[in-house]
């Protein structure tokens, strides 16, 4: 039996007896094994890939393994399986050599009229891999004038280009939205030619550190200032991160000139900073970027040949000059976002490229052109921003800006305004039940006594926000919104209880008692005290005359309704 499965799998009788000789004639798997590994034999069927690993195996193998595997054939016993399981493992090593892999493409970019356009050309000589670093990091400026916008900061005559053209650098706090510059601007100060041998710049996170390593840079600071004549340029960026006790130890090193202080900030420094620090700093306010200095961004790192996408995409990318602006459009002057959507939506164009045509190998010297290629279009921006960019936080100053701005332009009934300023706040995320909380607020404060059907609306709209939730709540909350900035407006009843409470403050010694006839009686001793004595039953008699008032503000207006009800607008 063991000779006719040798046969069957293609070995001849010569070869067959011979195995079953050497190895006890007992296991089909023994002989095989003893044909594959000390004897060669011609193969009946030559492989057709002279790449293949030559060896004695057989076509008809697999038909043997299946035919072991039929449940109606002998068990094996654990020494043939444990052969078997050699076999198999045998047969994955019989395999195709890997082709060697293609040369990578390396890129050369060149602008053409309305496009941007990225070339590649082949070779591994100066190949350059793509950084791990993103776009954005990248391309921040290396010096003070290759900083984009904040004009008002850094042109000629201005307080930060004098005190760099003097070699004066004061203690400044940047404060602006995220993207705008801050640390770049900081950087590039102190990598300008004209301040770096003057200067030596550390750089701090107060997401990341505490006072230990506030303390090490300014003993280095002090070291340095001691060898040498350079300055220390000690920038903390997110500084509002910084608790009370870490903002004191800035004080007296930036007093006695042991550094210079740079930091940076998105919150308003008046809440998070403490007075001693702002004292001792200048605070400078930047601007969201505007579209076209977004614009010059994008481009310049699109051209970058040392910088710019040439490092991170490896095939022919045309930036369509509409792809550009609606970027620059929709960051909201974040040129992080911008830069870094930019990345992202040429890496797609790339993909398409690359998935279509995988094994690319183009050669390409600089006065070549790349005819085929992807092209980063508006669609490919869409996707990489997946919607548009909204500066805004729940608990800093956006915040406070937008509500303010919501409040004063239902106070000016302009509905359309009021309802622009409702749709930034849910657009950025904003809580319903807090704007729907204001809105109770404004109906008494701002509507009052000139609708007080208002307030019915406010504390509907709060409870049918409290029920539903986002994102059907918004058309409630339009309405309550449209509601008020179309209500006649009084701020009568806010006016006079502002104006009692401050009575009330102000008022000599100890606040009077209730006048007696004002007092209730449910007692007799109460009657006997002459609680409740002379009053007088208003209903009885609505004509009659008595007081309501303390004797010592008697005649206090507090409300001036209704005699004159625009006295109260």
């Amino acid at each position: 039996m063991e000779m006719e499965q040798l046969l069957s799998m293609g070995f001849s009788n010569e070869l067959a007896a011979e195995a079953l000789a050497a190895t006890g004639g007992k296991s089909t798997l023994e002989a095989t094994e003893w044909i594959l590994t000390h004897r060669s034999s011609p193969n009946p069927n030559p492989n057709p890939n002279p790449n293949l690993s030559q060896s004695p195996h057989q076509p008809k193998l697999d038909r043997f393994f299946q035919f072991r595997s039929n449940p109606s054939a002998p068990k094996l016993h654990n020494q043939e399986q444990e052969q078997q399981q050699q076999q198999e493992e045998h047969e994955k090593d019989v395999h195709f050599p890997t082709p060697p892999l293609p040369k990578r493409p390396r890129m050369l970019i060149s602008s053409q009229n309305s496009q941007s356009t990225l070339s590649i050309s082949s070779g591994r000589d100066g190949e350059r891999r793509p950084p791990h670093e993103p776009l954005s990091e990248r391309m921040r400026p290396r010096t003070i004038d290759d900083v984009v916008g904040q004009d008002h900061l850094l042109a000629h005559k201005s307080l930060l280009r004098s005190a760099i053209e003097c070699n004066r650098l004061p203690s400044i706090v940047l404060w602006g939205p995220p993207g705008t510059g801050k640390t770049s601007i900081a950087k590039a100060i102190v990598s300008s030619s004209t301040q770096r041998a003057l200067y030596r710049f550390v750089s701090l996170s107060a997401v990341t550190s505490g006072v230990k390593d506030v303390r090490d840079a300014v003993d280095d600071a002090r070291k340095m200032r001691a060898k040498s004549s350079k300055r220390t340029v000690l920038f903390i960026d997110e500084v509002h991160r910084f608790n009370k006790s870490q903002q004191d130890s800035f004080l007296p090193v930036i007093e006695d000139g042991s550094i210079v202080f740079i930091g940076a900030t998105t919150e308003n420094p008046s809440f998070h900073l403490i007075t001693p620090l702002l004292s001792r700093c200048r605070v400078l306010t930047l601007n969201p970027l505007k579209p076209d200095q977004v614009c010059t961004l994008l481009k310049r790192a699109i051209d970058d040949l040392e910088r710019g996408l040439l490092r991170t995409i490896d095939v022919n990318v045309k930036v369509n000059e509409d792809a550009i602006e609606f970027l620059a459009n929709n960051c909201d002057g974040d040129a992080r976002v911008a830069l870094n959507a930019l990345e992202i939506s040429a890496t797609t164009a790339a993909a398409r490229v690359l998935l279509r045509e995988p094994d690319v190998s183009i050669e390409l010297s600089d006065s070549d052109s790349l005819e085929e290629g992807a092209t980063v279009t508006t669609d490919d921006v869409k996707e990489a921003l997946q919607c548009k960019h909204i500066a805004y936080d729940k608990a800093g100053e956006e915040h406070y800006n937008l509500i303010s701005a919501l409040h004063k332009s239902m106070r000016g009934s302009n509905p359309d305004a009021a309802i622009y300023w409702l749709a930034r706040m849910l657009e950025g995320g904003e809580e319903p039940l807090y704007i729907a909380r204001r809105l109770v607020r404004f109906a008494s404060e701002d509507v009052g006594l000139a609708d007080p059907a208002a307030l019915t609306q406010a504390v509907s709209c709060y409870q049918a926000c409290h029920f539903i939730g986002m994102p059907e709540c918004n058309v409630i909350l339009a309405q309550c919104v449209a509601y008020l900035a179309l209500a006649p407006k009084s701020i009568a009843v806010y006016r006079a209880i502002g104006g009692a409470q401050k009575v009330v403050r102000d008022s000599v010694g100890q606040n009077e008692g209730v006048p007696l006839h004002l007092r209730n009686a449910p007692t007799k001793l109460m009657k006997e005290l002459d609680y409740g004595k002379g009053y007088i039953y208003t209903p009885d008699d609505p004509s009659a005359a008595q007081s309501f008032l303390p004797p010592s503000i008697q005649g206090y207006k507090f409300l001036d309704w209704p005699e004159n009800k625009n006295n109260g607008r």
